[in-house]
């Protein structure tokens, strides 16, 4: 007859719950994971699975879960989790930036429908890049590399730290400077030659008033608008490795700072 005590049943459970929590803390945070048409059961599976497979690499201190010191460790482990998931919208954040940029230069600003997965109203062109972006990541194997950056923070940073870096959430604030840089970036090609017939319609408006501008300004502009997203189109999947490649290293540099600085003297 098997027996399990209560020491084996407390080893199990911390070795389990403790990566469980930062693992599910991701998947939840994480815009790919997290969409609102992925079940949660489904959510709740794959961090279970993946819990089980790093649980026996993983080194856990010997604290009961029912106490304020595990509860700590939880909400640790949680802060850790939800960090690498911003890291991620942050990311996917910069091509929505950018369909904001474009659809208000080609005047479609106002085609814009009902997103469930943030709860407000977005820009077509948003969605349309947003939607391209998830299937390069896809394509580009950015989650399988995400989920061993996620495995390998226990490493990085063993559970029950006692405290974490006070910049590391400092550089994780400025690098959401990278939506709107990379953003303007990617919408330069467009925003450039759109913004320069707005300019020469103003001045047409003005030399012939007679001549209605807006008949002829809002077809040009959206003529020459989905001409440059074709030629944008053909170059996009260079910009986003980049643009993966950065915040897959910035992740990584995330998870070195967040490890608390070694006491002075």
């Amino acid at each position: 007859m098997v027996e399990v005590t209560f020491a084996q049943l407390q080893a199990w459970l911390v070795a389990f719950l403790w990566p469980f929590t930062r693992i599910t803390a991701f998947l939840a945070a994480s815009p790919l994971w997290g969409h609102s048409s992925v079940p949660r059961q489904a959510k709740i599976g794959l961090a279970a699975l993946v819990a089980f497979i790093i649980a026996p690499t993983v080194a856990t201190p010997d604290v009961p879960v029912i106490s304020w010191a595990g509860v700590g460790i939880m909400a640790e482990q949680m802060l850790i989790g939800v960090a690498m998931g911003l890291v991620m919208h942050i990311t996917f954040a910069v091509v929505q930036a950018t369909g904001d940029f474009i659809g208000l230069q080609m005047g479609l600003a106002f085609a814009t429908f009902f997103d469930p997965s943030s709860g407000t109203n977005m820009v077509v062109l948003s969605r349309y890049l947003y939607m391209i972006t998830l299937l390069m990541f896809l394509a580009f194997n950015g989650h399988l590399i995400v989920l061993e950056i996620l495995a390998t923070s226990f490493d990085t940073l063993p559970i029950g730290l006692g405290g974490f870096n006070a910049g590391a959430f400092d550089m994780l604030a400025r690098y959401g400077g990278t939506i709107f840089m990379a953003g303007m970036l990617l919408a330069l090609p467009l925003v450039g030659p759109l913004l320069i017939i707005n300019l020469a319609l103003g001045i047409l408006n003005r030399s012939a008033p007679q001549l209605t501008v807006f008949n002829i300004g809002f077809p040009a502009s959206l003529t020459v608008g989905l001409i440059l997203m074709m030629v944008l189109m053909t170059d996009i999947g260079r910009f986003l490795e980049r643009l993966f490649a950065g915040s897959l290293d910035f992740m990584r540099q995330l998870l070195d700072a967040l490890a608390p600085l070694p006491p002075a003297g």
